[in-house]
């Protein structure tokens, strides 16, 4: 879901489960972790928000959908060799910042065209 800030920044909005076995205290810690990394090729998270059972995630807004709408013939977009192999790069730059150069390291676990933007 997108929205606007109220200076005016739009973001994404991301509704989790509520149905995660992860409890609120443990969600809060880990989007602390998560709010402070920072790199070109990592959307940035700006928070959360939890209310009884539902979690969102509030993201910076990205232009043209996930990887995988470009993949699958969902978008538009058309995606040369060159521009694949741009994304790879970007997609490696990023897990090599989580698993190898940030200060706290993060193993992502669900990497897939969607999850790529």
């Amino acid at each position: 879901m997108q929205g606007r800030l109220p200076n005016g920044t739009l973001i994404a909005v991301k509704k989790l489960s509520s149905k995660s076995c992860q409890g609120n205290k443990e969600f809060i810690n880990e989007i602390g972790i998560i709010t402070c990394l920072q790199h070109p090729n990592l959307v940035k998270l700006y928070g959360c928000c939890v209310d009884k059972n539902q979690l969102l995630l509030v993201y910076e807004y990205m232009e043209n959908n996930c990887l995988a709408d470009a993949l699958f013939g969902r978008s538009s977009l058309k995606l040369d060799w060159q521009t694949r192999r741009k994304i790879c790069l970007g997609i490696a730059k990023g897990l090599a910042f989580l698993h190898e150069d940030s200060a706290v390291k993060i193993i992502h676990r669900d990497i897939k065209g969607t999850n790529v933007l």
